[in-house]
């Protein structure tokens, strides 16, 4: 059905799910479905990281059409672009539109359009596709501003959907990065996060192939008034010598680092497909921290990959220790149809349950002695709410009195409980 898309006047609602990047395109969509005059419809961004990702998404659309009765329903994101006719065969859905499409004004304009003639389901082919749209707007966020510089991965993982959501990678051009931050801090933004799908791949498609490390260091040499950059999740095997040399040297450059680290095992990464093993991995982070003593880490980890044994898991959960991680994101292995781990032989569903749970008391435990260590220490805290801040390392402080929102704040940390600081 081609539904009307341009019902009186009513901003569009935007439901977002997945990582930054999407929340990032979510408001460069409400910005171009504003501007197209598009109106009453509900944009649902999804993720297809795993199963389960997926399944929630048709459980949001499911949930906003009977919140939104008579609204139409256009969905977009990672999930509509690897599996668009699930969507397509919901009957809540009005469209379905690729991850190229959603970032391009002349979709919406065509949407908004009062013919309504546009096709149901616009999913092309996101291989093709050569650049990216970092430039539709000036980042997001209220008190830090997220800034896409690159999108697409050209590495492909056994276990990964992504690349076949994103595409290829591709970078938004230095200068166009560096114009955008200088924006931002003339709108008063105190720290900026540079955000991509593989970030440490960023330059390679560009004149001269740069690393990320030039990237940052042109940042902070161009808009010397910002007073914090940061970087997101990179892949550790990638770090160049100039990033880090930033990390070394700049102090600017906020001291945290989410790494995509996925094991420590070193079988398991080749069956992974990854390009490190697992000194690469501890290496790194004592390289790190050498040259910066206060960095820390998060890092994602999978749990009960396809043929990993108890004693391969707890190479994993050493790694914990090993690298000196803070903060878990901790995944329990979900097959994703179309890809090689999909076919290869599973662990048990309990086991993976349980393995999942062990590595994420580990994390736990690695928070609360990082938590522990800070106390009676001062920071400088970003504040992002009245009595909300997070330090330089990324770790959330609770305040006890209202503090100015968007602010560097140096507070002293009075206690933990367990999650996060006080003071």
């Amino acid at each position: 059905m081609n539904a009307p898309l341009n019902a009186p006047a009513k901003p569009p609602v935007l439901a977002t799910l997945g990582c930054r990047l999407n929340a990032y395109e979510s408001e460069a969509m409400r910005e171009m479905a504003e501007a197209a005059g598009l109106s009453g419809a509900v944009i649902v961004n999804t993720c297809a990281v795993t199963a389960e990702a997926v399944r929630k998404a048709r459980q949001e659309i499911r949930r906003l059409a009977r919140e939104n009765p008579g609204a139409p329903i256009i969905v977009t994101g990672c999930a509509a672009q690897t599996e668009p006719e699930t969507f397509a065969a919901m009957p809540e859905v009005a469209r379905v539109i690729g991850n190229h499409e959603k970032m391009q004004p002349a979709t919406w304009a065509s949407l908004a359009a009062p013919d309504h003639g546009t096709e149901r389901v616009m999913v092309d082919d996101i291989m093709s596709v050569r650049e990216t749209a970092g430039h539709l707007i000036d980042g997001f966020g209220r008190h830090r501003a997220y800034v896409q510089v690159q999108n697409g991965c050209d590495h492909r993982c056994t276990f990964c959907i992504i690349p076949f959501g994103r595409g290829n990678s591709r970078s938004v051009p230095a200068g166009v990065v560096v114009d955008q931050i200088r924006r931002l801090r003339d709108r008063g933004f105190n720290e900026v996060v540079l955000t991509g799908v593989d970030l440490t791949s960023w330059g390679a498609d560009l004149p001269g192939a740069p690393r990320l490390g030039n990237l940052v260091r042109r940042i902070l040499r161009m808009v010397p008034d910002l007073p914090r950059l940061r970087i997101s999740s990179i892949d550790s095997i990638e770090a160049d010598p100039d990033l880090m040399e930033a990390i070394a040297s700049e102090p600017r450059l906020m001291p945290h680092l989410h790494l995509s680290l996925q094991h420590g095992d070193d079988l398991i990464l080749k069956r992974m497909k990854r390009r490190h093993l697992r000194d690469d991995a501890i290496r790194f982070c004592e390289d790190a921290r050498r040259l910066r003593p206060d960095i820390v880490f998060g890092a994602d980890i999978i749990a009960g990959f396809p043929t990993e044994t108890e004693a391969q898991f707890q190479n994993s959960l050493r790694l914990v220790a090993d690298c000196g991680l803070t903060f878990l994101h901790v995944f329990p292995f979900s097959a994703r149809q179309g890809t090689p781990a999909a076919r290869m032989p599973r662990v048990p569903g309990p086991a993976i349950k349980d393995r999942a749970a062990r590595l994420r008391a580990a994390g736990d435990a690695a928070l609360g002695a990082h938590l522990a260590a800070q106390v009676g220490r001062t920071h400088r805290i970003l504040t992002e709410g009245p009595r909300l801040g997070r330090t330089a390392q990324f770790t959330e402080v609770a305040l006890t009195r209202d503090l100015p929102e968007g602010a560097l704040v140096d507070i002293t940390i009075l206690g933990h409980d367990g999650t996060r600081l006080t003071a």
